[in-house]
């Protein structure tokens, strides 16, 4: 049966508009988002085999078109369609962190990380680069490297901020493994960092982990 046909209390879009987006589950979302099925199955239904085939929202967002497009329904469309999505997320929050500091929306802060870098099946070393008033300027991804290492030259870190003209920096990388727990390599590269930048009188704000739906804070943990 067609979610046009299920009582108007059960379909999601009414919900949704009756009761807000929290109120709905991530298939029904994902309803809401595909707008139709495919024979044989609503919308809600693709949405929970978008998320079987994917096993979390994590992974359905980091998916290429081809592997998108193994879910029966989907294709190079909604993948458009997605991917607009994610991008109008990250600039919304991108615009609050220019316009306020981001000492101010440590959650916006997080928030960006996991849309930016959060997906990614690689290790990605992402900088946000802050003005005097800790706005974002801009934020750069400065090395890549495989699941499990990336190369970072604190000389490219020291360069890149002093192009940018920032008065402080973010620093931020990615764990696919899956844990946010920091490794000694990571502490290791953090106060590395903080002491070159210093030379330039550039301060360190945060370096945050993003692993899952996890971030971890060095500044939160008393780390920086």
């Amino acid at each position: 049966m067609g979610i046009n046909h299920w009582p108007e209390e059960q379909r999601p879009r009414e919900r949704l508009i009756r009761h807000g987006a929290p109120a709905l589950s991530d298939a029904e979302l994902l309803s809401v988002f595909l707008r139709v099925g495919v024979k044989g199955k609503s919308a809600v239904d693709l949405g929970r085999d978008m998320l079987t085939q994917f096993g979390s929202l994590r992974a359905l967002f980091g998916a290429n078109l081809s592997e998108f497009a193994k879910v029966h329904g989907l294709g190079s469309a909604k993948y458009a369609q997605l991917q607009a999505v994610l991008e109008l997320a990250k600039r919304s929050i991108s615009e609050e962190l220019q316009t306020n500091s981001s000492l101010s929306s440590p959650q916006a802060v997080k928030q960006y990380l996991q849309l930016q870098i959060g997906n990614k099946q690689y290790e990605s070393f992402t900088v946000l680069f802050l003005d005097v008033k800790n706005r974002l300027l801009t934020a750069q991804e400065l090395s890549r490297g495989s699941l499990s290492h990336a190369s970072v030259y604190p000389r490219e870190v020291v360069k890149s901020a002093l192009a940018h003209n920032a008065a402080s920096i973010i620093l931020a990388h990615n764990h696919p493994s899956g844990s946010a727990e920091p490794s000694q390599a990571d502490l290791s590269l953090t106060q590395t960092l903080k002491s070159a930048l210093s030379l330039v009188d550039i301060r360190v704000l945060d370096h945050f982990i993003v692993a899952s739906n996890t971030v971890y804070s060095f500044a939160e943990n008393g780390q920086i």
